[in-house]
């Protein structure tokens, strides 16, 4: 690659060994990608994890006297005052999380602990160069806002943020941003959990950007979410585009950049009703508790809750997970007294990928995430998935039919 002056000095070191650090590494990232040069990033988002390689590289980087050019939003790890109070984390667990919050602080981060910086924290402009970890991220930003990032790493992101650059390939080049395969959706798209199950559908829609058509016109961010989160869990995209939606995609002309598709493919009831009997636990039996919010709910989903909790008693645990501000809306609202009135809790800056919750271990849940399903399964949690009204009825009963 051809560095600037300014970058080149920072890989040789005139602005720290820190800087230099995360300029080797992006440098090396850009030059496997064939870049040509590096670019200006204007926001970061990292999807830190406060585990130990993760933390190591974070504190290696904050010793070496690193500091963020600019200062990124993070994903959560776990509340930790919560947790403590509680007595549900080991004293190890509780010091890497304390340790990761002091280095994410040291380094000059922006301490979001929240999945969805894309809904209200850090919302890039359309055409803003950016640097974005977490799944659900990355295609968001991308498909919806039409700002540029690829699919960083929690690593490739934090060192962006520290110099300000991103090699530039990939997604933010104009020609890469096209899509390829055609993706008609004759499936009834009712409502947010259906895009849960279509962004499920990552192993027959296949490699490449794939171009939905036969959505509704009007699309919540909730369903958004919904979709890139869980293409991200069934397969690897950075990108999407909705005809008639997305603003790279206001034609299938443009969506495809004049070409024609590489494959077509067709999503239908049936390909969303298998793919759910596929990734879900059998039904028709009990369970011990329900967990909401990967990605972490919104304000309406959390209103969606209370109103049909509201003077009911919850047969089972009940967690809904969001950021700290939608804790905050839904405490000023009157949301969380429901919802704590009926047995249920609202816990901030967590994910359910977390030692917070090995008490669950061996335990079955109800989610309507399958992303929610997918990753705890490595700690022996186990859940139904089922839509979300469903779920929380299930909860009120203490069983699923």
């Amino acid at each position: 690659m051809k560095l600037t002056k300014e970058q080149q000095e920072m890989l040789d070191g005139k602005y720290g060994e820190g800087v230099a650090i995360a300029m080797k590494i992006q440098v090396a990232i850009g030059e496997s990608f064939n870049a040509k040069r590096m670019v200006p990033i204007t926001r970061a988002h990292v999807a830190l994890s406060n585990q130990e390689a993760d933390l190591w590289f974070a504190e290696k980087l904050l010793n070496a006297g690193a500091k963020c050019k600019v200062p990124p939003t993070v994903n959560p790890g776990f509340c930790l005052p919560y947790f403590k109070k509680a007595g549900m984390v080991t004293d190890e667990d509780a010091s890497l999380m304390q340790r990761t919050h002091d280095a994410y602080k040291g380094l000059g981060a922006i301490l979001s602990y929240n999945c969805t910086p894309y809904l209200g924290t850090n919302i890039p402009q359309f055409g803003e160069i950016a640097a974005y970890s977490e799944s659900s991220a990355t295609p968001f930003v991308n498909s919806v806002w039409g700002a540029r990032s690829n699919r960083e790493a929690a690593q490739s992101a934090l060192c962006a943020a520290i110099t300000g650059f991103v090699p530039e390939y990939g997604l933010l080049l104009e020609e890469n941003r096209k899509g390829d395969i055609l993706v008609e959706v004759k499936a009834d798209m009712k409502s947010h959990f259906e895009y849960q199950l279509l962004g499920y559908m990552g192993k027959k829609i296949g490699k490449g950007i794939p171009v939905f058509t036969g959505l509704p016109k009007t699309i919540s961010p909730e369903s958004f979410m919904n979709l890139g989160a869980q293409l991200n869990t069934s397969g690897a995209y950075d990108m999407y585009h909705v005809v008639g939606v997305t603003p790279e995609a206001q034609t299938i002309e443009q969506a495809f950049g004049g070409k024609e598709p590489k494959r077509k493919v067709v999503i239908t009831n049936e390909d969303l009703e298998k793919i759910l009997k596929e990734i879900s636990e059998e039904g028709n039996r009990k369970i011990d508790f329900a967990m909401f919010g990967c990605p972490h709910f919104t304000l309406n989903q959390v209103q969606e809750i209370a109103n049909i909790v509201k003077g009911k008693k919850l047969a089972v645990d009940m967690w809904i997970l969001t950021s700290s501000y939608t804790k905050d809306m839904a405490e000023r609202m009157g949301l969380t007294q429901v919802i704590q009135d009926a047995g249920g809790n609202i816990v901030s800056d967590t994910c359910p990928d977390q030692p917070c919750w090995h008490h669950l271990s061996g335990k079955i849940g109800v989610t309507e995430s399958p992303k929610c399903a997918y990753y705890p399964k490595r700690r022996g949690i186990n859940f139904i998935i089922r839509d979300l009204r469903t779920c929380v009825e299930a909860a009120l009963k203490g069983e699923v039919k």
